[in-house]
């Protein structure tokens, strides 16, 4: 039987990256959380916010402003950037509690998993007469 083809490095007829399924933990909270308008405008806004496309866009308006319409020392873009990085560090902090709330919620859910398969075992394994 010969071996899967490794002339570019990597054995072919494998796709990377592998796609797995979802987790009904992980569906359910992504469903409640597209039903939800404003958790929908949260997480659009924290993903852009976190994109290099973000970032570039930032440089283009920061250079633009500092040298098209604000002269040095910029104190209305001071202002600007400074209400801009409250807004962000909110939505990341809503975006922390969000996941601090699914992963309670996920932990809750194994640990009473895992107290059921325990008793089970132990009711078979030592109360068995």
């Amino acid at each position: 039987m010969a071996g899967p083809d490794t002339s570019a490095g990597r054995p072919r007829g494998i796709v990377l990256p592998i796609k797995l399924p979802h987790h009904p933990v992980v569906l359910e909270e992504q469903k409640r959380r597209a039903d939800d308008i404003q958790l929908r405008i949260a997480d659009w806004i924290t993903g852009f916010a976190g994109s290099m496309n973000f970032v570039y866009l930032h440089i283009l308006l920061f250079a633009a402003w500092m040298l098209f319409i604000e002269r040095s020392p910029w104190p209305t873009l001071t202002l600007i950037v400074s209400l801009e990085a409250i807004f962000l560090s909110t939505f990341v902090m809503i975006g922390q509690n969000r996941q601090a709330e699914f992963q309670l919620k996920t932990n809750t859910e194994l640990t009473r998993e895992i107290h059921k398969l325990t008793t089970e075992l132990h009711r078979r394994l030592i109360d068995k007469p």
